[in-house]
Protein backbone atom coordinates (compact mmCIF):
# COMPACT_ATOMS: atom_id res chain seq x y z
CA UNK A 1 0.00 0.00 0.00
CA UNK A 2 1.27 3.41 -0.87
CA UNK A 3 0.34 6.77 0.30
CA UNK A 4 1.02 10.34 -1.31
CA UNK A 5 0.26 13.01 0.29
CA UNK A 6 -1.39 15.16 -1.99
CA UNK A 7 -2.57 18.18 0.67
CA UNK A 8 -1.87 18.41 4.21
CA UNK A 9 -1.90 22.37 4.98
CA UNK A 10 -4.42 22.93 8.51
CA UNK A 11 -7.88 24.50 8.15
CA UNK A 12 -6.84 26.20 4.81
CA UNK A 13 -4.87 25.53 1.81
CA UNK A 14 -1.25 27.16 2.23
CA UNK A 15 1.80 28.36 0.22
CA UNK A 16 3.18 24.87 -0.09
CA UNK A 17 0.43 22.75 -0.10
CA UNK A 18 -3.64 22.53 -0.40
CA UNK A 19 -5.58 21.57 2.36
CA UNK A 20 -5.96 17.75 3.36
CA UNK A 21 -6.37 15.19 0.81
CA UNK A 22 -4.34 11.67 0.64
CA UNK A 23 -4.04 9.12 -1.99
CA UNK A 24 -4.06 5.75 -0.91
CA UNK A 25 -3.16 2.98 -3.88
CA UNK A 26 -2.98 -0.76 -3.63
CA UNK A 27 -2.45 -3.50 -6.69
CA UNK A 28 -4.83 -6.47 -6.00
CA UNK A 29 -3.31 -8.75 -8.28
CA UNK A 30 -4.62 -7.64 -11.21
CA UNK A 31 -5.08 -3.78 -11.19
CA UNK A 32 -4.54 -1.16 -9.26
CA UNK A 33 -6.97 0.12 -6.87
CA UNK A 34 -7.03 3.67 -5.75
CA UNK A 35 -8.81 5.61 -2.81
CA UNK A 36 -8.92 9.12 -1.23
CA UNK A 37 -8.44 9.74 2.25
CA UNK A 38 -10.76 13.19 2.15
CA UNK A 39 -10.82 15.98 -0.64
CA UNK A 40 -9.88 19.33 1.01
CA UNK A 41 -9.77 23.11 -0.32
CA UNK A 42 -7.36 22.76 -3.44
CA UNK A 43 -6.65 19.45 -3.60
CA UNK A 44 -8.27 18.67 -6.72
CA UNK A 45 -5.76 20.45 -8.87
CA UNK A 46 -2.65 18.86 -7.36
CA UNK A 47 -4.42 15.53 -7.56
CA UNK A 48 -4.19 15.78 -11.09
CA UNK A 49 -0.39 15.65 -10.97
CA UNK A 50 -1.09 12.05 -10.01
CA UNK A 51 -4.05 10.26 -10.91
CA UNK A 52 -6.36 10.79 -13.57
CA UNK A 53 -9.77 11.80 -11.83
CA UNK A 54 -11.80 8.97 -13.82
CA UNK A 55 -9.52 6.56 -11.73
CA UNK A 56 -10.70 7.13 -8.41
CA UNK A 57 -12.15 4.42 -7.12
CA UNK A 58 -13.74 5.70 -3.83
CA UNK A 59 -13.57 9.28 -1.66
CA UNK A 60 -13.68 8.60 2.47
CA UNK A 61 -14.40 11.80 3.88
CA UNK A 62 -13.57 11.98 7.43
CA UNK A 63 -15.72 15.26 8.19
CA UNK A 64 -17.31 17.85 6.99
CA UNK A 65 -15.21 21.26 7.44
CA UNK A 66 -14.05 22.56 3.96
CA UNK A 67 -10.64 21.99 4.46
CA UNK A 68 -11.58 17.97 4.17
CA UNK A 69 -13.93 17.77 1.34
CA UNK A 70 -15.20 21.04 -0.47
CA UNK A 71 -13.10 19.94 -3.46
CA UNK A 72 -16.26 17.36 -4.29
CA UNK A 73 -17.51 20.62 -5.58
CA UNK A 74 -15.16 21.11 -8.52
CA UNK A 75 -15.26 16.76 -8.75
CA UNK A 76 -19.02 17.39 -9.63
CA UNK A 77 -18.16 19.90 -12.35
CA UNK A 78 -15.59 17.51 -13.71
CA UNK A 79 -17.86 14.57 -13.62
CA UNK A 80 -21.18 16.28 -15.08
CA UNK A 81 -19.73 18.41 -17.46
CA UNK A 82 -16.54 16.58 -19.14
CA UNK A 83 -16.81 16.30 -23.12
CA UNK A 84 -17.38 13.60 -24.31
CA UNK A 85 -18.72 12.48 -20.77
CA UNK A 86 -17.54 11.11 -17.81
CA UNK A 87 -15.41 7.90 -18.72
CA UNK A 88 -15.01 7.09 -15.21
CA UNK A 89 -16.78 4.79 -12.64
CA UNK A 90 -19.65 5.89 -10.55
CA UNK A 91 -17.80 7.19 -7.34
CA UNK A 92 -18.51 6.24 -4.07
CA UNK A 93 -18.75 8.23 -1.64
CA UNK A 94 -18.89 7.18 2.23
CA UNK A 95 -19.16 10.32 4.64
CA UNK A 96 -21.36 11.71 7.35
CA UNK A 97 -24.96 11.75 7.44
CA UNK A 98 -25.47 14.90 5.88
CA UNK A 99 -22.73 14.84 2.89
CA UNK A 100 -25.28 15.32 -0.22
CA UNK A 101 -26.91 18.11 1.81
CA UNK A 102 -24.14 19.99 2.53
CA UNK A 103 -22.34 19.49 -0.89
CA UNK A 104 -25.17 20.66 -2.48
CA UNK A 105 -25.84 23.59 -0.55
CA UNK A 106 -21.90 24.90 -0.72
CA UNK A 107 -22.50 24.36 -4.58
CA UNK A 108 -25.37 26.70 -4.36
CA UNK A 109 -27.68 24.13 -6.42
CA UNK A 110 -31.34 24.88 -7.04
CA UNK A 111 -33.78 23.27 -4.59
CA UNK A 112 -34.53 19.52 -5.65
CA UNK A 113 -31.15 19.64 -7.66
CA UNK A 114 -28.74 16.82 -5.54
CA UNK A 115 -24.86 15.32 -6.47
CA UNK A 116 -26.72 12.00 -6.81
CA UNK A 117 -26.15 11.68 -10.57
CA UNK A 118 -22.25 11.75 -9.87
CA UNK A 119 -22.00 10.45 -6.84
CA UNK A 120 -23.08 7.27 -4.90
CA UNK A 121 -23.16 8.38 -1.04
CA UNK A 122 -23.29 6.55 1.53
CA UNK A 123 -23.13 7.19 5.42
CA UNK A 124 -20.51 5.85 7.56
CA UNK A 125 -21.60 3.47 10.48
CA UNK A 126 -19.56 2.70 13.73
CA UNK A 127 -17.99 -0.25 13.78
CA UNK A 128 -18.69 -1.49 10.28
CA UNK A 129 -15.92 -2.95 8.00
CA UNK A 130 -16.23 -1.66 4.28
CA UNK A 131 -14.53 -3.53 1.37
CA UNK A 132 -13.03 -1.75 -1.84
CA UNK A 133 -10.53 -3.83 -3.79
CA UNK A 134 -7.94 -4.81 -1.49
CA UNK A 135 -9.15 -2.63 1.28
CA UNK A 136 -10.49 -3.16 4.13
CA UNK A 137 -11.92 0.12 6.25
CA UNK A 138 -13.81 0.96 9.18
CA UNK A 139 -14.46 4.08 11.40
CA UNK A 140 -14.00 5.46 14.72
CA UNK A 141 -15.85 8.24 16.59
CA UNK A 142 -13.37 10.73 17.49
CA UNK A 143 -13.50 14.57 19.26
CA UNK A 144 -14.01 17.36 17.11
CA UNK A 145 -16.92 20.39 17.07
CA UNK A 146 -19.15 19.05 14.27
CA UNK A 147 -21.44 16.20 14.72
CA UNK A 148 -20.17 13.43 13.28
CA UNK A 149 -16.06 13.33 13.17
CA UNK A 150 -14.18 10.08 12.11
CA UNK A 151 -11.18 8.68 11.94
CA UNK A 152 -10.31 6.27 9.37
CA UNK A 153 -8.58 2.64 9.27
CA UNK A 154 -7.15 1.32 5.85
CA UNK A 155 -5.85 -2.11 6.29
CA UNK A 156 -4.78 -3.30 2.44
CA UNK A 157 -4.30 -7.23 1.76
CA UNK A 158 -2.56 -7.38 -1.53
CA UNK A 159 0.38 -9.77 -2.98
CA UNK A 160 3.86 -9.48 -1.97
CA UNK A 161 5.69 -8.74 -5.45
CA UNK A 162 9.26 -8.95 -3.86
CA UNK A 163 8.68 -12.43 -2.55
CA UNK A 164 9.19 -15.53 -3.97
CA UNK A 165 5.97 -16.86 -5.91
CA UNK A 166 4.98 -20.32 -4.29
CA UNK A 167 2.96 -22.76 -6.71
CA UNK A 168 2.56 -19.42 -9.09
CA UNK A 169 1.20 -17.53 -6.80
CA UNK A 170 2.77 -14.79 -4.36
CA UNK A 171 2.28 -14.62 -0.63
CA UNK A 172 0.01 -12.06 0.74
CA UNK A 173 0.97 -8.98 2.75
CA UNK A 174 -1.22 -6.84 5.77
CA UNK A 175 -0.18 -3.38 5.70
CA UNK A 176 -2.53 -0.82 8.34
CA UNK A 177 -2.50 2.75 7.54
CA UNK A 178 -4.18 4.47 10.29
CA UNK A 179 -5.98 8.77 9.65
CA UNK A 180 -6.21 10.54 12.43
CA UNK A 181 -8.96 13.23 10.62
CA UNK A 182 -9.21 16.53 13.15
CA UNK A 183 -9.67 15.22 16.46
CA UNK A 184 -8.09 15.48 20.26
CA UNK A 185 -6.90 12.95 22.41
CA UNK A 186 -9.55 10.03 22.62
CA UNK A 187 -9.92 6.69 22.91
CA UNK A 188 -11.68 6.07 19.54
CA UNK A 189 -8.22 7.37 17.88
CA UNK A 190 -6.60 4.84 19.62
CA UNK A 191 -8.42 2.11 18.76
CA UNK A 192 -8.14 3.16 15.09
CA UNK A 193 -4.36 3.61 15.04
CA UNK A 194 -3.95 0.17 17.25
CA UNK A 195 -0.39 -1.04 16.04
CA UNK A 196 -0.43 0.76 12.64
CA UNK A 197 2.47 0.64 10.27
CA UNK A 198 2.11 4.22 9.33
CA UNK A 199 -0.33 6.51 11.93
CA UNK A 200 -0.98 9.81 9.85
CA UNK A 201 -2.32 12.18 12.47
CA UNK A 202 -3.27 15.55 12.02
CA UNK A 203 -1.16 18.32 15.14
CA UNK A 204 -2.40 21.97 14.04
CA UNK A 205 -1.83 23.14 17.73
CA UNK A 206 1.27 23.83 19.22
CA UNK A 207 2.42 23.15 22.93
CA UNK A 208 2.61 26.61 25.15
CA UNK A 209 0.40 28.55 22.37
CA UNK A 210 -2.86 26.76 22.06
CA UNK A 211 -2.90 24.82 25.64
CA UNK A 212 -5.86 26.21 26.70
CA UNK A 213 -7.98 25.38 23.57
CA UNK A 214 -10.14 21.69 23.88
CA UNK A 215 -11.56 19.30 21.62
CA UNK A 216 -10.71 20.47 18.48
CA UNK A 217 -7.17 19.21 17.51
CA UNK A 218 -3.80 17.64 18.83
CA UNK A 219 -0.05 18.95 19.25
CA UNK A 220 2.44 17.13 18.60
CA UNK A 221 3.05 16.11 22.10
CA UNK A 222 -0.33 14.68 21.86
CA UNK A 223 0.00 13.31 18.39
CA UNK A 224 3.44 11.57 19.92
CA UNK A 225 1.54 10.24 23.07
CA UNK A 226 -1.54 8.94 21.04
CA UNK A 227 0.73 7.04 18.70
CA UNK A 228 2.72 5.68 21.61
CA UNK A 229 -0.73 4.15 23.14
CA UNK A 230 -1.78 2.64 20.09
CA UNK A 231 1.48 0.91 19.27
CA UNK A 232 1.83 2.54 15.98
CA UNK A 233 5.17 1.64 13.65
CA UNK A 234 5.48 5.17 12.37
CA UNK A 235 4.11 8.61 13.09
CA UNK A 236 3.47 11.21 10.09
CA UNK A 237 2.23 14.27 11.26
CA UNK A 238 -0.05 16.33 8.77
CA UNK A 239 -2.44 19.87 8.93
CA UNK A 240 -0.16 21.64 10.33
CA UNK A 241 -1.48 24.98 9.93
CA UNK A 242 0.36 27.80 8.05
CA UNK A 243 1.40 29.24 11.82
CA UNK A 244 2.49 26.08 13.48
CA UNK A 245 5.83 25.35 13.30
CA UNK A 246 6.64 21.68 12.01
CA UNK A 247 10.53 21.43 14.14
CA UNK A 248 9.11 21.87 17.21
CA UNK A 249 5.97 19.89 16.35
CA UNK A 250 8.04 16.84 15.50
CA UNK A 251 10.27 17.24 18.35
CA UNK A 252 7.06 17.70 20.99
CA UNK A 253 5.84 14.12 19.27
CA UNK A 254 9.15 12.45 19.27
CA UNK A 255 9.67 13.50 23.20
CA UNK A 256 6.34 11.37 23.63
CA UNK A 257 6.48 8.45 20.76
CA UNK A 258 9.27 6.11 20.86
CA UNK A 259 8.67 5.31 17.23
CA UNK A 260 9.93 7.61 13.79
CA UNK A 261 8.54 10.76 13.54
CA UNK A 262 8.12 12.77 10.20
CA UNK A 263 6.49 15.73 8.86
CA UNK A 264 4.07 15.31 6.27
CA UNK A 265 4.51 17.51 2.57
CA UNK A 266 2.59 17.03 -0.43
CA UNK A 267 4.12 15.20 -3.29
CA UNK A 268 5.54 13.26 -1.30
CA UNK A 269 4.74 9.35 -1.03
CA UNK A 270 5.77 6.64 1.37
CA UNK A 271 5.24 2.69 1.41
CA UNK A 272 3.24 1.58 4.10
Amino acid sequence: MKLTVIGCTGSFPGPASPASCYLVSAFDGQRMWRILLDLGSGAMGVLQRYMELEDIDAILLSHLHPDHCMDLCGLHVAVRWKPGGWQGKYIPVYGPDETPTRMAEAYGMEEGDSMHSEFDFRTWKENQQVRIGPFNISVYPVRHPVPEAYAIRVEADEPDLSAEPIDGHYPRKRSVLAYSGDTDTCPGLIEAAKDANLFLCEAAFEEGRDDGIDGIHLTGKRAGEMAEAAGAERLLLTHLQVWTDPLKTAQDASNAYSGLVAVAASGVSYQV
